[in-house]
């Protein structure tokens, strides 16, 4: 899926129907199960993450595949019953100071049976979607066991008190958006401290272009402080204490262009944040929330086109969608390693068949001047990157845009003919 950037089977077997039947027995196979493809989403991650700061952030996804209403395919609802589909929950180990992707970390995947007629409140966390939230950083605690420090970041959906009360540990935090607005144990409300907090500095910030919302320069102000949230009085979950204490950070921005919907969030950790520069830091780990909105995209529109696989059945397309979720991760991990600030090695994404034919690749791009000549330590993934970056259409300059997912999809799909090629050069 990597090399051909696609998670169409036909695709992937070049047209040979043989090929196809032996993915389609694969995908099939009773012993090919959906927990152990995603036990294998971590296999390297656990060593890359060692003695570093790793943000781990999670979030999830709606798989849309086409459905009729007389084949929904094994297929639940999703999109509040408008589509069909499969749910995928991933979290992927980014380094908090290169913000180099270090790869999965767990997830789940998953399709609705049917409708649950037992309202939310009623049922115990285990019982419902969002424990998603609690399991998967759990998982991290293990998989992420060799790193310095791990933050776990999330949007609104994992404010979950039980989730404050029971995860934090040793150089294990939280960083979450608020959902709502929670009552704090000295009486009062969150969003209510949050306006009483003095203004603690100014900032101008990039925000990213988004759908419907164009890259602009926002003018930030940032304020915080230590707050303590109660338990929710309608919780049901059992020997929750009765407060946790944390940190609110929040920005606002000041004069939004018009029609456009001003930045305002309200960030909670578990980090203590005793300074202006401390809290900006909260920002940017948050901001950082955007690789796995990436990840997504590498995984269907802008990349594998998950959503176009004609499979027959949900079976089948569970277990498609955990592999091309790994797929989606190896290419991003190219995309992240462009600039070179991380040191992850090239057989992170390639094996050595693939590694000699970049080494070949390699003497040919040698450039005749500084500039054109690849800048990052060989055999590193950043230095596999610089090279299908070329094959992509890069011209190499440093002055130039970074190459972006598109240049590396069309870089891996000649890469990976370069590749075959050399693969038969003694046959």
């Amino acid at each position: 899926m990597v090399v051909r950037e696609t998670a169409c089977l036909r695709r992937l077997a070049g047209g040979e129907r043989a090929s196809i039947v032996r993915f389609d027995r694969f995908l099939g196979n009773g012993k090919v199960t959906v927990a152990d493809l995603l036990e294998g989403w971590s296999e390297r991650t656990s060593e890359a993450a060692a003695s570093r700061h790793v943000l781990a952030i999670q979030d999830t996804s709606e798989i849309n595949f086409k459905t009729t209403p007389a084949d929904r395919r094994g297929l639940g609802e999703i999109g509040k019953g408008k589509g069909h589909g499969v749910l995928l929950h991933a979290m992927l180990a980014v380094d908090a100071e290169t913000g180099g992707c270090l790869g999965l970390v767990g997830g789940d995947v998953w399709t609705r049976p049917g409708r649950i007629t037992i309202p939310h409140p009623e049922r115990q966390l285990a019982d419902k979607e969002s424990c998603r939230w609690l399991n998967t950083a759990e998982q991290a605690k293990t998989v992420l066991s060799q790193a310095g420090m791990v933050t776990v970041v999330a949007d609104r959906e994992s404010d979950i008190y039980a989730e404050w009360a029971n995860l934090p540990g040793r150089n294990f935090h939280l960083l979450t958006r608020a959902m709502s607005d929670r009552r704090l144990a000295g009486g009062g409300t969150l969003f209510q401290a949050a306006a009483g907090f003095a203004p603690a500095d100014r900032a101008s910030i990039e925000l990213r272009e988004r759908p419907n919302r164009p890259a602009r320069q926002a003018e930030l102000m940032l304020r915080f402080g230590a707050v303590t949230i109660r338990r929710p009085k309608n919780t049901i979950e059992p020997d929750l204490p009765k407060s946790v204490a944390l940190t609110l950070v929040e920005v606002i921005e000041l004069n939004p262009p018009e029609n456009a919907e001003p930045v305002h969030w309200r960030l909670l950790t578990t980090h203590q944040v005793e300074k202006a520069a401390a809290a900006w830091r909260i920002v940017e780990w948050y901001r950082a929330r955007w690789t796995i909105e990436q990840l997504f995209r590498v995984l269907k529109l802008q990349g594998l086109r998950l959503e176009d696989s004609q499979l027959d059945s949900a079976e089948r397309l569970l277990k498609l969608t955990a592999i091309a979720t790994k797929a989606a991760c190896i290419i991003m991990q190219l995309v992240h390693a462009r600039d070179g600030r991380s040191a992850e090695p090239a057989s992170f994404a390639f094996n050595k068949n693939e590694i000699a034919a970049l080494e070949t690749l390699s003497q040919q791009y040698a450039g005749r001047t500084t500039l054109q000549t690849n800048p990052h330590p060989s055999h590193s993934l950043a230095w596999a990157a610089w090279i299908i970056a070329r094959l992509g259409g890069w011209d190499g300059y440093p002055r130039s845009k970074p190459p972006g997912p598109i240049t590396f999809r069309h870089g891996i799909q000649y890469f990976h003919a370069f590749a075959h090629g050399w693969s038969q050069k003694n046959v």
